[in-house]
């Protein structure tokens, strides 16, 4: 499996040659090839976050797994969808993921409401990644570190509207991965950080900090 950052909070996990999109908001990355892709996940309804992912699914047949508001805005909208609520796993031809709860709020960009926020525990190839979506620190981490016990996590950092660096590195700890993938952050000003001291305070708790590049 090949984890692919495509900027701000957007993944690309690519198991067996079929993609998994996440937060797919590609502004980033205007290039970017839809073939293959068999599923889109959406933890929240902000632009950022909801990205192309209506654009995505009308072009590729892929449904977007969202929580129920988000996922009826996304059907009304033209996409295909897999509505889904918080504890609930969605069995996939290349494994299954589980929406798990993030602390934040979601409306889509014409103001309708979104739905609760999320994360999503992602089960592939026998490892175990958890994409927080948009959060503040919460108690619900210690509880996803250790029912899912993630090999590999992606934390927003940039602050403001989520998680800072300081908070980030504490959910490291909750979450007991071994790898943590820094996101949400540089992509605006007001989410501007020095990645340089994330790197530094996650290898100092003794985790391997993956900071990636925009498609790399």
């Amino acid at each position: 499996m090949e984890i692919k950052y495509l900027g701000h909070s957007a993944f690309e996990f690519n198991t067996n040659g079929k993609k998994i999109l996440i937060d797919p908001f590609l502004v980033l990355v205007p290039n970017y090839n839809l073939n293959n892709i068999y599923d889109i996940f959406v933890t929240h309804a902000h632009g950022d976050h909801l990205g192309s992912a209506v654009e995505i699914s009308q072009k590729t047949g892929a449904p977007i797994t969202a929580i129920y508001e988000l996922a009826n805005y996304c059907t009304k909208k033209g996409a295909k969808t897999a509505d889904i609520g918080l504890g609930s796993w969605r069995d996939c031809s290349w494994g299954r993921a589980i929406a798990v709860p993030a602390f934040h709020s979601s409306s889509t960009p014409d103001g309708i409401y979104g739905g609760c926020p999320c994360g999503f525990v992602f089960e592939i190839e026998g490892q175990t990644l958890y994409h927080a979506g948009d959060t503040c620190l919460n108690s619900e981490m210690k509880v996803i570190g250790e029912i899912y016990q993630p090999d590999i996590v992606m934390l927003p950092i940039g602050g403001k509207y989520t998680m800072d660096i300081e908070h980030a590195v504490i959910a490291a700890e909750l979450l007991g991965a071994s790898e943590v993938i820094p996101m949400h952050y540089n992509t605006f000003d007001a989410i501007s950080v020095d990645i340089s001291d994330f790197e530094r305070q996650i290898r100092e708790i003794g985790k391997i900090p993956r900071i990636l590049k925009i498609e790399e």
